[in-house]
């Protein structure tokens, strides 16, 4: 079946009123996902800080840093697949309590393996030029919804399924990512804004050829900045992040109806494809 043009105007509003009548609150459920991602920035940003300043504490270790760093990104791939099986939940009508966020835990190995791959090959990609590695990131799209969806699915497979899935919705994919560029932009403007200023007055110090000393914004210590920018952040999300995810799923979903090759398709031949560094298939 050839890809369907999606109204995505009307599927964002149809999940807003599903959303409404969650049986858990997305709110709630959202503001949880978040906290718990701030936490973890928030924590790796302390430590970070302390390893490379030995004036603050001289017992601090690099390595230590690098280790947090990992757990952190491990937990946050973790976390964020919980919000996506909570979402996934939601579009089926079904209930998921707060601890649906942890169910990512029971294949942790999987989920991490599958980003560290996807990574990988969109790595790969990149080295082709920018534009080839920004397509191989939306042909991979629909991976973890993959995985999820299907516990014994390989990694490469949900990979590969994926690819064939977004094929024809790549474009649609990226015009619902620009739809909320709006709300990205206003949720990182504290950053923007304490880096512009951290900017400025570099710029004139250096063209004075005097010592930094910062003021303002640009005087707050790393700790606070990343409080800050992180709290903002989690507010500004609650308004859209809820609605875009499972907007994100809907597209999933109607791919799924348009791809054959559960029906049609030849079975997944993984590694006979050798047209394209990850050895999926061309973009």
């Amino acid at each position: 079946m050839m890809a369907q043009l999606i109204d995505r105007k009307a599927l964002k509003a149809q999940m807003k009123d599903l959303l409404r009548t969650a049986q858990v609150s997305a709110v709630g459920m959202t503001a949880l996902y978040l906290a718990l991602t701030l936490a973890l920035n928030f924590a790796d940003t302390v430590v970070g800080v302390s390893a490379w300043d030995p004036l603050r504490t001289a017992g601090s270790s690099v390595f230590l840093n690098l280790f947090v760093s990992i757990l952190t990104w491990m937990m946050g791939m973790v976390l964020g697949a919980g919000f996506v099986l909570y979402c996934m939940a939601v579009r089926r009508g079904e209930r998921a309590e707060y601890i649906t966020l942890f169910d990512g835990f029971s294949t942790v190995g999987r989920i991490l393996g599958l980003n560290i791959v996807m990574s990988f090959f969109i790595v790969l990609w990149s080295m082709l030029f920018v534009i080839p590695g920004i397509i191989a990131a939306y042909r991979y799209r629909f991976a973890l919804y993959n995985l999820l969806e299907n516990p014994d699915m390989g990694i490469l497979e949900a990979l590969d399924r994926s690819k064939e899935q977004t094929y024809g919705y790549k474009g649609q994919l990226f015009l619902l990512d620009l739809s909320y560029l709006g709300w990205g932009v206003l949720a990182a403007l504290p950053a923007l804004v304490i880096n512009y200023s951290v900017t400025t007055q570099s710029m004139f110090a250096l063209l004075a050829n005097t010592q930094v000393a910062y003021t303002g914004l640009a005087a707050l210590s790393t700790e606070v900045t990343a409080l800050v920018c992180g709290i903002w952040s989690l507010v500004v999300s609650l308004f859209y992040l809820p609605v875009y995810q499972c907007t994100d799923i809907g597209y999933y979903e109607i791919a799924k109806q348009t791809w054959t090759g559960g029906q049609d398709s030849a079975p997944w031949s993984g590694w006979n494809r050798d047209d394209g560094p990850d050895g999926l298939g061309g973009l």
